[in-house]
């Protein structure tokens, strides 16, 4: 029969499939004998079976049983029993960590029955009761699906009524009267009592666990991440260590380093007489880690050397959950922690420096999203700014939105009014997820470097300011008062600094990122521990990576700026971009001409000196590399009048229209398109308006004679747009190579240019190796690729359906951020090995904005193309991704 359940002993952190990421890690840190309480887990298996059937698989109720009875004897407690009973929590714990699955259930086999034989084991009456109202409240929450306000207005009455601020100063009648009202509510809003079958608490709460992994909350994760929706999660059953025993106990969460910088030291919440959750839901403001050591030297030292020791076991940065027990420490968790994008370059590089591990593992610890966050601009407060309050730099940033106070105001403002909003609560729970989703930055009244806000941003690349103590939220009234009085009413626009902690009125302005300033040159790449890590990190991508990268850029500007950036060339210039603005006009003239073939060629003759400026200024910012024209690839109408407008006008005008505007009228009937997406544009439109191309072509020469004469190295290469039949190809090849003759007889030069196709059209793509025969290269035009094979039009469908399609689940993420695999890549991929059968040194490429995806890059390289080409900004993340993928697939020193 399958196993369904591991003991602690049984288990290690490479079954992270299997046990899930906290269940391994419990196991690991047991191995390598470490104080963890006893437990067991029960698989991810057996969570599938159950999402699938409804039911748990046979034998699992007697493997629980087993390991249970083990667990027991090793205790030497019995759950439930009265007079000493033995206390568990339920644990969810999925492979990756999820702030949407269900929270930890503590105490559970406390009873009416066995809560008095807790307080005589413990000759503590108010922790027991403490214990067991944190029971029925997790309980009612998490496993029944009560509205946990309910149980803290209940708390909140009570602390009125006694005059106290914390919890911590309600004694056991009062926690015994508060664990009767409890009670009450689990009666009321849940329609049954609270369970007193100790066994019967468990099952309930292991089924929760299971249920949570498709909460509405998990889902949103899963998605936000991109982590795969079949997982299951499993859960571990974990003998209780409670740290609410008084003041000699306590619980934490630390950090082996600091998950906002990188720096190495020590980082950590700690929190007397408390509970679980108490750390990371901040509800209490905690004491820095490093207070520990006056408060109980022993286990400081102790949580030091384990620190020590988990990390070199690891060879990363561990986030630890700690309890201490009346003076014993106990390890509750660990897992290789998660960072701010600066701390994730930074810890890879300082690791590589003690000899923890090579650049290779280095580069596959961080990522292009981890380094498109470092390129975003930071705050200006050279100027005049107005600082409300500095609190904890809990994840980095700089972020500016209007001010609200709840997560579906969040929601809300930002999907349906397009606001940048900051969301600010008191503290943040998982219902929260969403709004923190939705919202810019995060700012909260409590909590710190590992409350649920720091640590749930930190993971989004959220910027997020915690435990701002200064500020007065009140939710209710949705504004929040600062030290010296000022008030900030929901939609007010504050800006929040993740890197500073500090938190300004109205909009600050931004300035480049520090990393930005490296990229093009202005500064030094020792300027500063991140701009170094940084550095180090992209010159062993770029010394490891196969693919080459290039840039989209229509200007010599951008052109250099792709050049700063590491661009090696240019795989796409849109010549369309060029007829805009005045030049509009001679493109109407072109299309107005119709067979005058002296007015078009008027138009063409005033078109072809412009055009040669703008390749010349290309080809001189990208000298010595190579750089892909695409000619011209626009639907026609995009140059002529909207034909409604224009309709009306004449009507309007009726005898006194104009010759100009009823020609343009009848240009514009004549050339309206259904769809003009698939109408008359790239090669087609070469081959309906005789000279358009060969004024572009022999524009392209020029500008290439220009610049041998100028004694440049100018490599031009002259694409072909929406290609869809070799003969196509033929014909414009043949015209161009003509007009490439002519100029190169005309000027003296040596004018050469590569000559290929755009395979964007899905026919191209299964006729690759017909079309290959007249082709140089191929460049892949993702974009429009993925608009044919799915039939979207892409300015259509976004904003009609793609939203419902992504919460069906029909799409992972946009099939136009991160190219489809099965669908489109398949396309590349005939595409590659069909060109490459016919000719073996046909260059490819790609020219789709998928050239700068992360998860796109790495498909490429698979795919065995040449290079990949994208925005100037997306450079780097491109030459990063290019360089990751290479090291995964086992490394080249091809380029």
């Amino acid at each position: 029969m399958p196993k369904f359940v591991y003991d602690f002993t049984e288990g290690n952190r490479d079954l992270k499939d299997l046990l899930g990421g906290k269940g391994a890690n419990l196991a690991e840190m047991t191995n390598l004998g470490l104080p963890v309480p006893p437990g067991f887990t029960i698989t991810t298996d057996a969570c599938r079976y159950y999402l699938a059937e409804g039911t748990v698989p046979d034998g699992l109720d007697e493997e629980v049983t087993r390991h249970l009875r083990d667990l027991e004897a090793s205790i030497g407690r019995t759950l439930g029993d009265a007079d000493d009973p033995l206390l568990v929590s339920v644990r969810s714990g999925a492979k990756f960590s999820m702030p949407g699955m269900m929270d930890t259930v503590l105490n559970v086999g406390l009873s009416d029955h066995s809560v008095d034989g807790l307080a005589k084991q413990s000759g503590n009456e108010r922790f027991a009761w403490d214990a067991y109202r944190r029971l029925i409240q997790m309980f009612g929450k998490t496993v029944l699906d009560i509205d946990g306000a309910h149980f803290e207005r209940a708390i909140d009455d009570a602390k009125q009524a006694k005059g106290a601020t914390s919890d911590t100063q309600l004694d056991a009648e009062d926690l015994k009267a508060l664990t009767a009202t409890y009670k009450g509510i689990v009666q009321e809003q849940a329609g049954r009592e609270f369970p007193q079958d100790p066994r019967e608490q468990m099952n309930l709460a292991v089924m929760a666990v299971f249920n949570s992994w498709n909460s509405d909350r998990a889902v949103l994760y899963r998605r936000q991440e991109r982590i795969p929706s079949d997982l299951g999660t499993a859960v571990s059953v974990v003998a209780m260590v409670f740290g609410n025993l008084g003041d000699d106990s306590g619980t934490g969460v630390a950090f082996t380093r600091d998950p906002g910088t990188g720096a190495q030291g020590v980082y950590g919440d700690y929190l007397q007489n408390a509970q679980g959750e108490d750390v990371v839901a901040g509800i209490r403001n905690t004491v820095p880690l490093q207070d520990l050591e006056t408060i109980d030297k022993g286990s400081y030292d102790q949580l030091m050397g384990i620190m020590q020791t988990l990390e070199d076991h690891y060879r990363d940065l561990c986030d630890i959950e700690f309890t201490i027990e009346r003076g014993k420490l106990w390890m509750l968790q660990t897992r290789v922690g998660k960072r701010t994008a600066g701390a994730a370059f930074r810890i890879a590089t300082q690791l590589v420096k003690q000899g923890m591990i090579d650049l290779d593992e280095a580069l596959t610890r961080v990522t292009g999203a981890e380094l498109t966050r470092l390129m975003f601009p930071r705050f200006d407060t050279t100027g005049d700014v107005a600082l409300i309050t500095t609190a904890i730099s809990a994840s980095p940033g700089a972020a500016v939105g209007r001010a609200v106070f709840d997560s579906a105001t969040a929601v809300a403002w930002a999907e349906g009014r397009g606001e940048k909003v900051i969301l600010v609560r008191r503290e943040t729970n998982p219902e929260d997820l969403h709004g923190m989703i939705a919202a810019e930055g995060v700012l909260t009244a409590r909590g710190g470097k590992t409350s649920h806000a720091a640590v749930v941003a930190r993971g989004m690349g959220k910027t997020c300011v915690c435990g701002a103590e200064a500020l007065e939220i009140d939710e209710a009234e949705k504004q929040f008062t600062g030290p010296d009085g000022v008030v900030v009413r929901e939609g007010d626009v504050i800006s929040v600094d993740g890197t500073s902690g500090a938190v300004y009125l109205g909009e600050v302005p931004v300035i480049a990122s520090n990393v930005v300033q490296y990229f093009e040159g202005e500064l030094e790449p020792d300027a500063d521990a991140l701009v170094a890590a940084v550095h180090t990190l992209m010159t062993h991508a770029d010394d490891a990576r196969r693919l080459g990268v290039r840039a989209n850029a229509d200007n010599g500007p951008d052109c250099a700026r792709a050049r700063r950036f590491g661009a090696g060339g240019v795989g796409l210039v849109r010549t369309e971009h060029m007829f805009l603005g005045e030049r509009r006009q001679l493109v109407e003239d072109l299309i107005l001409a119709g067979t005058d073939d002296v007015a078009r060629r008027a138009a063409l003759d005033a078109l072809e000196p412009l055009q040669r400026g703008d390749f010349g200024q290309i080809l001189e910012a990208m000298d010595r590399l190579p750089v892909t024209i695409r000619l011209i690839d626009p639907p026609l109408h995009e140059f002529l009048p909207d034909f409604t407008d224009l309709s009306v006008k004449v009507a309007l005008e009726g005898d006194n229209a104009s010759a100009q505007d009823l020609r343009l009228l009848e240009a514009v009937r004549r050339l309206h398109e259904q769809n003009p997406m698939l109408g008359l544009r790239g090669v087609r439109l070469g081959l309906v308006i005789p000279g358009l191309f060969d004024m572009q072509v022999r524009a392209i020469a020029h500008a290439t004679a220009d610049r041998l004469a100028a004694g440049g190295d100018p490599q031009p290469e002259i694409m072909i747009p929406l290609v869809a039949t070799v003969q196509e190809l033929e014909i414009t090849r043949e015209s161009a190579e003509r007009v490439l003759a002519e100029v190169a007889e005309e000027t003296g030069a040596e004018v050469h240019a590569l000559i290929g196709t755009m395979i964007e059209v899905p026919r191209a793509a299964v006729t690759a190796g017909e079309i290959a025969k007249s082709a140089d290269f191929f460049s892949f035009g993702t974009n429009d690729l993925t608009q044919m094979t799915w039939a979207f039009s892409r300015d259509d469908v976004e904003g009609a359906f793609f939203s419902p399609y992504i919460a069906k689940g029909i799409f992972g993420e946009s099939p136009f951020e991160t190219l489809d695999v099965e669908g489109v890549g398949r396309l590349v991929t005939i595409a590659a090995a069909e060109g490459r059968a016919t000719k073996p040194g046909l260059k490819l490429g790609v020219c789709g904005e998928h050239g700068g995806d992360p998860a796109s890059v790495w498909f490429f390289h698979q795919a065995g193309l040449d290079y990949v080409s994208c925005s100037p900004f997306r450079v780097p993340i491109a030459r990063l991704e290019a360089g990751r993928a290479a090291v995964a697939s086992g490394g080249s020193d091809a380029r």
